[in-house]
């Protein structure tokens, strides 16, 4: 029983998906299988347009599997296979190669050449093939149709709280702690520089969070963006892990988001900035031990 998509982010709505998968999986006696492209097409058609991740691959492979699905196919795009026909496709790629028994796919979903098929053609050929097939209905939040583009859009805007409804869980990024301008130690809030990070980074601002370094969670303050108090322009990730003391350099540090806090101020000065971060670290905390606890 096979899925072809993205999965970016593994919101609601592919949940659902996965869900009824592997129930028909199950029932059929067969494997469930996701199968995904690696890179993303448009990485290829019109790269230019390429939007940032909410996932890595292997991030979506871990969730995917978590729940419930038997195998993993990060298929490498290449234009060979993007110039399959919507039947080349159907018929080299899920009968030749998977020999599939069934397709579970959302309302949404293209394929072939162009995008030229679609779930009408899909079922037809599925019919003609005597494979099982099924569309799942798209998930809402609130008025809103659940999508990968939804949630990016969401995260981008810094709303944190409507991209928590449409993934089902925290947004994370996870990055490599490296150095900064240490500002933030000689306030009183030193905070861990993060870099390397691959994925989707939220709007500007501040946010509460929970950062888990070598499998400790902790309550955190976090500021995105550059720092206009001292005339520093350059965008940066800043994490204040609250009660956290130690060198963790080097270390790959990840960061769950609850709620953006405040959007990006400039203060007259260093005094009015920590009398600030007082109150942000205070809000922060409060929510973080909050969430920590319910888990």
């Amino acid at each position: 029983m096979v899925s072809i998509g993205n999965f970016d982010g593994v919101h609601r709505g592919h949940q659902l998906m996965i869900q009824t998968l592997v129930q028909h999986a199950r029932t059929h006696k067969v494997p469930a299988i996701v199968f995904t492209f690696d890179p993303h097409p448009i990485h290829l058609l019109r790269p230019e347009f390429a939007p940032p991740e909410l996932m890595t691959i292997e991030q979506r492979a871990e969730v995917l599997q978590e729940l419930g699905v038997d195998c993993v196919i990060a298929y490498p795009t290449d234009h060979a296979l993007l110039n399959l026909t919507a039947e080349e496709f159907f018929q080299q790629v899920l009968c030749d190669q998977l020999q599939a028994r069934g397709m579970v796919e959302g309302p949404n979903f293209y394929f072939g050449k162009d995008r030229a098929g679609d779930v009408a053609l899909l079922g037809q050929l599925c019919e003609r093939a005597g494979m099982f097939f099924e569309v799942v209905e798209p998930t809402i939040c609130g008025s809103r149709m659940i999508s990968s583009s939804e949630v990016r859009k969401s995260i981008q805007n810094g709303d944190i709280t409507e991209a928590t409804s449409m993934l089902g869980r925290l947004y994370q990024i996870t990055g490599t702690v490296g150095h900064g301008a240490e500002r933030g130690r000689l306030l009183g809030f030193p905070t861990a520089n993060l870099t390397d990070i691959k994925t989707l980074i939220p709007a500007g601002g501040v946010y509460s969070g929970v950062g888990t370094i070598a499998g400790k969670q902790y309550p955190a303050a976090i500021h995105i963006g550059g720092n206009p108090t001292f005339q520093h322009d350059e965008a940066k990730v800043e994490v204040h892990l609250i009660g956290f003391s130690g060198d963790i350099y080097g270390q790959a540090l990840q960061v769950q988001f609850l709620e953006q806090l405040r959007g990006t101020q400039t203060f007259t000065d260093a005094d009015a900035l920590k009398t600030q971060l007082l109150i942000d670290v205070e809000s922060a905390k409060k929510l973080a031990c909050q969430w920590i606890d319910l888990q």
